[in-house]
């Protein structure tokens, strides 16, 4: 993994501007010479020609000044204190003023990472901004995580541009190194995602995660069922086996579309219905579970799920979670970021921070 630099259209552009503007003063001191070459004395043989010329302009813009080619006539010297001693120091200054501003831009930079990274805890890092990772962070912006608490990792140079022109911070590396999961800060982040397309991948970085942050959850989507247990052992709280979902998914719309179209509608948070995890409420303490107001499908007690039809379900504990099919409470909220990811969005401070300063690759 290296550091690099990636300048922004507009940056390119000054610096292509000043270069030409470079050449352009070397190229009218060249024909300066060149037109008055016969006021010129050149050591080596006494005449000066175009590449002679072209070498006083270098040697000369350049201060270097050997001497070797003078001016000898009066004209000639004073077309050097008129016209190219003025063409010198703009040169100069074309040189010097660009190489400060870059030394500038990059210290400015720099500086605006150092801060951003220093400020950055209990955010989430999603690992592959794929199709997996788009519609989990779709799900979550819809509950109200703001951008700016969001890291992307991914080793696809194109994907990391989508998720800073996305408003995210992003960084272009392989999550399965150690240094690139330090410098997203995984060690202070409050959740992990972990969508990437191989399971052998997710499991490594899964091992590196769970070492630099014990406390974080960390939700891992596998391809193959059978490495759903790998993923658990290796720190995963919660594994999705994302082909299996969608295969089942697939069958129960065959067998009964509409379904099919509830399922689809409760893993979609933010419109309709939802699948819902919270506590149990002081009230709800040592009430049935059928007392509850929405709809219990399952009790989490001592980490373990209880079907809402077991005689053990019931009376409700204030320890107990429960998960509920509730109606959507967020389903404004959900129109507005429907309506904004129709917009151009405006990367967040951060992310243009990384867009227009330092990419980690």
């Amino acid at each position: 993994m290296r550091l690099a630099k990636r300048r922004s259209p507009k940056s390119l552009e000054q610096v292509c501007r000043r270069l030409f503007g470079a050449f352009s003063v070397l190229l009218l001191t060249v024909l300066i010479v060149y037109v008055g070459r016969e006021g010129y004395y050149d050591a080596a043989d006494n005449r000066v020609g175009l590449l002679d010329s072209l070498y006083y302009a270098t040697v000369s813009l350049s201060t270097t000044g050997y001497g070797d080619i003078v001016p000898r006539s009066d004209s000639a010297r004073l077309v050097n204190i008129l016209t190219i001693t003025p063409l010198r120091i703009i040169f100069l200054i074309i040189l010097v003023g660009t190489t400060l501003e870059a030394l500038t831009e990059r210290t400015r930079e720099e500086w605006r990472l150092t801060r951003w990274r220093s400020k950055l805890q209990h955010h989430t890092v999603v690992v592959g901004y794929g199709t997996k990772g788009r519609s989990a962070l779709q799900t979550l912006c819809t509950t109200g995580l703001r951008a700016e608490n969001v890291v992307i990792i991914d080793p696809n140079p194109h994907a990391t541009d989508t998720a800073i022109s996305d408003g995210y911070a992003a960084l272009t590396g392989d999550a399965t190194r150690s240094e690139v999961l330090v410098r997203a800060e995984m060690h202070r982040a409050k959740q992990i995602i972990i969508a990437t397309h191989h399971d052998e991948t997710a499991t490594l970085i899964t091992l590196s995660a769970r070492q630099l942050n014990p406390h974080a959850k960390i939700i891992a989507a596998v391809r193959e069922e059978e490495n759903a247990s790998l993923l658990r052992q290796s720190g995963a709280d919660a594994v999705i086996t994302s082909a299996s979902a969608a295969g089942r998914l697939l069958g129960l719309s065959c067998i009964s579309p509409s379904a099919g179209a509830v399922i689809d509608d409760l893993i979609q948070q933010g419109t309709g219905l939802e699948l819902i995890e919270r506590p149990v409420a002081m009230h709800e303490v040592g009430r049935n579970i059928r007392d509850v107001a929405e709809i219990v499908v399952s009790v989490l007690r001592n980490s373990q799920l209880i079907s809402y039809d077991h005689p053990d379900a019931s009376p409700l504990r204030s320890s107990d979670g429960l998960i509920t099919i509730a109606r959507a409470k967020f389903g404004e909220m959900a129109q507005r970021q429907e309506k904004k990811s129709r917009e151009p969005r405006t990367p967040s401070t951060a992310a243009a921070g990384l867009r227009e300063g330092i990419l980690w690759q």
